[in-house]
């Protein structure tokens, strides 16, 4: 009797679906501001020449004199440089450091409220930044350039669910529910974090630099004026996020 085998199937005869890993994990929108960032400082470092770039500096930065001098008496500047200032910077290290935060706190930013609220939240932070600093330097013909209010602004919306309390399930970080201020500043991860981060700024105000140019000041009243409104204000933009799912204590039961 002859004995029927079935030969095994080889590897390549086996489908199997293939899922591409993206290049570059991070929501659409944030990669357009990455890029936007990235054209804009390759611009003005290899095409514009240095009367150009002084041009761009002073027509989008920010500069608290501005608000002193009587509108009717300059351009319309002081309408659009308490945004724009945040898309400029300065040199690589500068735009490397704050691209490599706005990735990190950005993304679960994004996940959690959209593109829409994201791009309102920027301009609003980028606003609230520029304001604080006008407030502590009124009438200062300085210039003020960079996205390091709008990323600290990001890392005091993501305070408010991107570290939450030990739990039984685990959720991607924009799932997390979003924490009171209360209690976040009950949640040790929470302080912690903001310890470091102010402790940073405050070097940075006494004259020392983390990174960069020890010689170039860093406007670290800008940095305090996003963090306070993302994490104070980080509600009004946050969206209902589903429910935790419950589980069950009881072991599940198998049928047969």
């Amino acid at each position: 009797m002859d004995d029927h085998r079935t030969e095994p199937e080889t590897v390549e005869e086996i489908p199997i679906e293939k899922k591409r890993t993206p290049v570059f994990n991070l929501p659409g929108i944030l990669l357009a501001t990455l890029c936007l960032l990235g054209a804009i400082y390759a611009v003005q470092s290899f095409i514009l020449s240095a009367n150009a770039v002084d041009w761009l500096f002073i027509t989008f930065g920010f500069i608290p004199v501005r608000y002193v001098i009587p509108f009717s008496e300059q351009g319309l500047q002081w309408i659009w440089s308490p945004v724009t200032y945040s898309l400029l910077h300065g040199s690589v290290e500068h735009i490397l450091f704050n691209g490599l935060w706005l990735m990190a706190f950005g993304a679960p930013v994004v996940r959690r409220i959209g593109s829409l609220r994201y791009v309102i939240f920027w301009i609003l932070s980028s606003v609230a930044s520029a304001a604080l600093h006008a407030g502590l330097n009124w009438g200062d013909p300085t210039l003020l350039i960079g996205a390091s209010g709008v990323v600290s602004g990001l890392m005091g919306a993501a305070c408010r669910f991107a570290f939450p309390p030990e739990r039984k399930v685990t959720r991607p970080a924009h799932l997390n529910p979003r924490l009171s201020v209360a209690e976040s500043f009950r949640s040790r991860t929470v302080v912690v974090f903001t310890l470091f981060w102010l402790i940073g700024n405050g070097l940075i105000a006494v004259g020392i630099p983390l990174i960069g140019d020890p010689n170039q000041p860093i406007a670290w009243d800008a940095h305090i004026g996003g963090f306070v409104f993302g994490f104070f204000l980080f509600s009004f933009f946050d969206r209902n996020i589903p429910a935790e799912p419950e589980v069950s204590q009881e072991p599940d039961i198998l049928q047969s």
